[in-house]
């Protein structure tokens, strides 16, 4: 069975006037070097309308070609590798034997010898020629124009439309789109690597050599494969030396196909914006892990732990802070913990007839612990909750997470792990549960030069509640302090404390309660400093190839209404054009990054890809989904009224 794929490019091989003509091949035409012969080939298939390609070659003792045989692309036969006659597969070889023989003479030149011009198949127009593969090329100003589109996130279809619009319409352009998607395709993989330990591996030598405040450690089994990983960049270092008081850690965030959750290390600038200070990937989530990972981080910010941090409920993750950062006033997520209500007294008979709000009362109208303790324990004997199991391990460990126990601590406005949250949402539409390791820290690259603001709804129930607060003022130092502790909180001063100094006539507030870290007027130098990103703009030729771009175009501008400078410009370029053949400058971006990639920068054992690991039983999803989550909500059934 033949198929004839030019069945539908079937025309007449006229050729444009403007396109210059070659002569038929003949016996004893000479080419100074084989690529100048089956360039010439290649230029008369396609004034003809067929593809080539070439079908034989022989080399001498010494390795250098002395014979080759260029012909019609669909010579020769097909030679089906099984058995099922019934069903057998469609070719484009039709055995034509249209063909050139060349050998090399003695004075190096390539001298046809045989040749063969009739076709015993249907040519195509020269017009369609570019869909035939032998015809199609991906020039290196199309390869520039995708990878820099790719880069900006510009989907496939509009990137290759842009080179349509670029060469005037689909008919001057010498590849389709399926070649630009395999274009970007090779150049991700390149780009990336194969994407275990080695590559990440590999990775992090590139950004330590770019960049001297870039700090990575990998942490390794005894078979030499991945388990840990931590980075942090030189601006993540120099913003923790202003923001490093109160950090979020969190790891409820599955990012890559091997199952280890991504955990950052976050904290809040004087904006009120989160800001990185450092991240990892862990293949386990138990105290041996958490105290590698802190001390890690401890040893990349120069020995200087938190003054506060906030984590949810982790049993390790508790045993590893109190171990390597003893100092450090621990937190836990009070989010977290009020999201748990539901799921672990919703079967209470009373839950909703009162029980729920009188624990949010206790929890939050509280000034001080004894007045917490005896608000819980009314709770407790008025709803009989002493056998509670959950309610009797919260309370054991109250001064970690209720707000009356932590008034004395600065928090920077913190009180959950909101932020992490929120710098994961980040990488969303950025990575999935099969991101390869390398992949993902690029994408996190790009996720972080597209970080924006989110800001946050609250809402509240339609009642006012009164609440009384008491500010103590000392007159002759001009010192104020209210029992709602916001300032030693959040270091900014409340409303009541405000409205007793406009009461005071105080004008001008002391110093001591502007504090510098929320000061916006300071200038922190931590901004500065670049970013770790491995762009591979940054390589010179593509620094060259942008300068020389612009310098092109800027001329272009000038001369492109005289057509005598035009003219005298073009033959300037095609001089040079003509010096700088066989030179390395034909050397693509593609194959450019292809040497790179496969320069061995270590000799020595190669890391092996971490094993896939789901942690403690999580699903492999993007982040932990608490059962009350999961609960079905049922459909209100329609009523009707008559």
């Amino acid at each position: 069975m033949v198929f004839d794929i030019n069945e539908d490019l079937e025309g007449t091989t006229v050729v444009e006037d403007d396109e210059v003509r070659v002569e038929a091949p003949r016996s004893g035409m000479e080419f100074d070097s084989m690529k100048d012969l089956t360039a010439y080939y290649k230029q008369y298939a396609k004034q003809e309308g067929f593809g080539v390609r070439i079908q034989r070659t022989r080399k001498d003792d010494e390795g250098r070609p002395v014979y080759v045989t260029v012909g019609c692309a669909r010579g020769g036969k097909y030679n089906p590798t099984n058995n099922n006659i019934s069903k057998p597969r469609p070719t484009t070889r039709t055995d034509c034997k249209v063909r050139v023989n060349a050998t090399l003479s003695k004075n190096d030149k390539w001298v046809l010898t045989t040749v063969e011009n009739v076709h015993n198949h249907i040519t195509v127009s020269p017009k369609k020629t570019r869909f035939l593969r032998s015809h199609k090329h991906l020039d290196e100003y199309s390869q520039r124009i995708l990878d820099l589109n790719d880069r900006a996130d510009i989907r496939m279809n509009k990137n290759f439309y842009s080179l349509v619009v670029d060469a005037g319409g689909f008919e001057n352009l010498q590849f389709q789109e399926k070649d630009c998607r395999n274009f970007i395709d090779k150049a991700r993989h390149l780009r990336l690597g194969k994407g275990g330990g080695e590559a990440l591996n590999q990775y992090f030598r590139r950004m330590r050599d770019r960049n001297d405040g870039f700090v990575s450690s990998m942490d390794l089994d005894d078979e030499g494969r991945l388990r840990n990983v931590f980075w942090a960049d030189a601006r993540s270092r120099a913003a923790y030396e202003y923001f490093g008081d109160v950090v979020t850690f969190d790891t409820t965030y599955l990012t890559n196909r091997y199952g280890m959750p991504f955990a950052p290390f976050v904290g809040v600038n004087h904006h009120g914006q989160s800001i990185l200070l450092g991240a990892g990937l862990l293949s386990n989530e138990d105290t041996e892990t958490f105290m590698w990972l802190f001390r890690m981080w401890l040893d990349c910010m120069n020995g200087r732990a938190p003054k506060a941090m906030i984590t949810d409920q982790d049993r390790a993750m508790k045993s590893a802070i109190a171990i390597v950062f003893p100092e450090t006033c621990h937190r836990y997520c009070l989010w977290h913990i009020m999201r748990k209500l539901p799921e672990k007294l919703g079967s209470h008979a009373q839950f909703n007839a009162g029980l729920k709000t009188d624990l949010q009362t206790a929890l939050y109208d509280s000034h001080t612990s004894g007045e917490f303790e005896e608000s819980w324990g009314q709770v407790i004997s008025k709803y009989d909750l002493h056998g509670n199991k959950w309610l009797q391990s919260l309370y054991e460990e109250r001064s970690f997470w209720v707000p009356a126990y932590l008034k004395s601590v600065f928090w920077a406005g913190m009180s959950t792990t909101q932020r992490s949250e929120s710098m994961n949402a980040f990488f969303d539409g950025y990575v999935h549960s099969g991101t390869i390791l390398k992949e993902f820290v690029d994408q996190f690259d790009n996720a972080l030069r597209k970080k924006y603001q989110v800001l946050d709804e609250i809402s509240t129930d339609d009642h006012i509640k009164t609440l009384n607060y008491c500010v103590y003022y000392n007159e002759e130092e001009v010192e104020v302090k209210c029992t709602c502790a916001l300032f030693q909180m959040r270091g900014i001063l409340c409303r009541h404390v405000l409205r007793v100094c406009q009461l005071k006539k105080i004008n001008v507030l002391p110093d001591v309660y502007v504090l510098d870290r929320w000061r916006k007027d300071l200038k922190r130098t931590y901004t500065l400093v670049r970013s770790s990103y491995d762009d591979q703009r940054d390589r010179a030729d593509a620094r060259n190839y942008e300068r020389v771009l612009k310098r092109c175009s800027k001329l272009a501008t000038k001369i492109s209404s005289d057509n005598e400078k035009i003219s005298a410009f073009l033959r300037v370029i095609d001089e040079f054009e003509t010096k700088c053949e066989g030179s390395s400058l034909h050397e693509s971006a593609y194959e450019q990054i292809k040497a790179k990639t496969n320069v061995v920068l270590d000799k020595g054992k190669k890391i092996l890809s971490p094993n896939v690991d789901r942690g403690k039983g999580r699903p492999p999803s993007k982040r932990k989904v608490p059962p009350v989550e999961k609960l079905p909500t049922k459909r209100k059934k329609p009523v009707l009224i008559v």
